[in-house]
């Protein structure tokens, strides 16, 4: 780039790239139980991460079958599998701070312990946080489906998330994806299908039935009102059989 004529100016540097995030801190007002549980409750539930990945066997205190969900809102589906399920251990991610607070209110209630919960983008946290190989189910359910064509790209299923959550999978692990906005569900199935570390068990361009995951109030109203809701499983082939 030329300076301006008889000067000796410095060049302007690029524009700085910023990630395009998949949502929008939206966090409204803390509770006083809320905070209560942030201050208090999160050195027992909480991890702190760092850029680096995090030691899930001391963080649980033993080493069992580990299922982690992206986005768990308030926490309700969590923390019903977390119960029914006390032989896995659940790791939970969600950038939202009163939706952290209220699945902590809930863990110090029900006595469980077998949940760990990170507050921090899931992208990062797949991509240094997680050990490879290390996870049997990742869930993903209802994520925000940024409905807008122009806001496509920041939907959080694209082929380097899938990438991502391939990567922490153990051989035959699975992706569990719900969503209820069907052009949602063809985008994650089209991302997917194309994978070359995913396999659909249901069948190329298949759905799959909700299995374990516990039905949201919110769908419920919905399926009530006539929404339809879409689930899709992928699991990872084993290491040999991927393709570049």
């Amino acid at each position: 780039m030329a300076t301006p004529e008889g000067g000796g100016g410095q060049r302007t540097p690029p524009p700085v790239r910023r990630p395009v995030r998949s949502f929008v801190r939206r966090e409204g007002r803390l509770t006083a139980g809320q905070a209560r549980a942030l201050d208090q409750l999160w050195p027992r539930w909480g991890l702190e991460f760092r850029g680096e990945p995090l030691d899930l066997d001391r963080a649980f205190g033993r080493r069992a079958p580990r299922h982690l969900e992206i986005g768990f809102g308030r926490g309700e589906s969590l923390l019903a599998l977390a119960a029914a399920h006390p032989e896995r251990d659940y790791l939970g991610i969600e950038v939202h701070r009163p939706g952290v607070g209220s699945l902590l209110l809930r863990l110090e209630q029900n006595g469980i312990d077998n949940v760990r919960i990170v507050c921090a983008d899931a992208a990062e946290v797949l991509a240094r946080g997680i050990p490879p190989g290390s996870l049997e189910r990742v869930l993903l359910w209802f994520p925000d489906p940024w409905p807008k064509k122009r806001h496509h790209k920041r939907r959080l299923v694209q082929p380097a998330f899938a990438d991502r959550v391939a990567a922490v999978l153990q051989p035959g692990g699975c992706w569990h994806l719900a969503t209820d906005w069907e052009d949602y569900a063809r985008h994650m199935m089209a991302v997917l299908e194309a994978h070359p570390a995913f396999t659909n068990p249901a069948g190329p361009g298949r759905c799959s039935p909700r299995g374990e995951r516990p039905p949201t109030k919110y769908e419920q109203r919905g399926r009530r009102l006539g929404h339809g809701v879409w689930d899709l499983v992928y699991c990872t082939r084993p290491a040999a059989s991927r393709t570049p």
